[in-house]
């Protein structure tokens, strides 16, 4: 149903477009701001796209399809999750095959870098990529998996737009423009696709779910919310980028699919409230 969506700016699919209008109103409150949302509620079959299609850096947003293609490849007999990777820091750019290290200090999960040497459980490593968004183990899993491995699978989903290149802190790639990306309306085809127990993801959509429910950075999409609301999501950041991409379960209701990309905002706090004001906007509309 996703992918058949005809592209636009802007679409909306419901009982009225007052959702709309009140993204609309939240965004041009923000100056500078540019906003790609997808909003998708399989149980109501109302939607909304806004900027869907626009094409944005990924950030650690393409975290998500690289726990995706892990468990396809672990339940494909690849290799199983259990298995010990020595952790290493050592990774070779896209751009000429140099070596390159991700800093310590640039990671939002730094005890892990007091194991390099030692094996380290593939489950584990998965773990720490979602939860606290460990650049180091993104890096030694996507060497496991192979970038072309998760685009691939994204293609398959029928997500057309978001790549996954390469690992994190390639400085010389993102030097040549050559970037992971993403579109609000590929991640959430992705998040559908994992919610909905869909034949690619195998059985493991319920591992997978419960892997993005325990995210630790939750000043976004669940700060929208009402307490205790359970939200199944992905964080990404980088200069002037923030997004969000969650499923969201109301207590009363199955759950939703939310989307949120931002770039243009240089404050952090500043995108992350927003996102958090069009998060709540969404609940408001999804539980009427």
């Amino acid at each position: 149903m996703i992918a058949q969506i005809i592209f636009a700016a802007l679409q909306v699919q419901g009982p009225d477009e007052s959702l709309s209008s009140q993204i609309e109103s939240a965004i041009a409150r923000v100056p500078g701001a540019q906003v790609a949302v997808a909003y998708v509620d399989s149980v109501t079959g109302r939607s909304l796209y806004r900027n869907a299609d626009s094409v944005y850096h990924a950030a650690s947003t393409m975290k998500v399809p690289v726990m995706m293609e892990l468990f396809r490849q672990a339940d494909s007999g690849g290799f199983s999750l259990d298995q010990p990777l020595l952790l290493v820091n050592e990774f070779s750019s896209i751009a000429d095959g140099s070596p390159f290290s991700v800093a310590k200090e640039d990671d939002a999960d730094s005890s892990l870098y007091e194991r390099i040497g030692t094996r380290v459980p593939v489950r584990e490593l998965l773990q720490r990529m979602i939860v606290r968004s460990s650049n180091l183990a993104t890096n030694q899993l996507i060497a496991l998996v192979g970038a072309e491995s998760v685009t691939g699978m994204i293609r398959r989903l029928g997500a057309k737009r978001m790549t996954v290149l390469r690992g994190v802190e390639d400085g010389k790639a993102y030097a040549r423009g050559m970037n992971n990306v993403a579109t609000a309306r590929d991640l959430a085809i992705l998040l559908s696709a994992i919610a909905n127990g869909h034949p690619e993801t195998g059985s493991h959509s319920a591992a997978m779910l419960e892997i993005l429910l325990a995210q630790e950075f939750n000043e976004k999409i669940p700060a929208g919310l009402p307490p205790g609301t359970r939200v199944a999501h992905k964080t990404g950041e980088i200069t002037a980028h923030s997004h969000d991409a969650a499923v969201v379960f109301p207590a009363s209701r199955k759950p939703y699919v939310l989307v949120v990309l931002t770039r243009g905002i240089p404050d952090a706090k500043v995108s992350a409230k927003l996102i958090a004001e069009i998060s709540g906007l969404v609940y408001r509309a999804a539980i009427q």
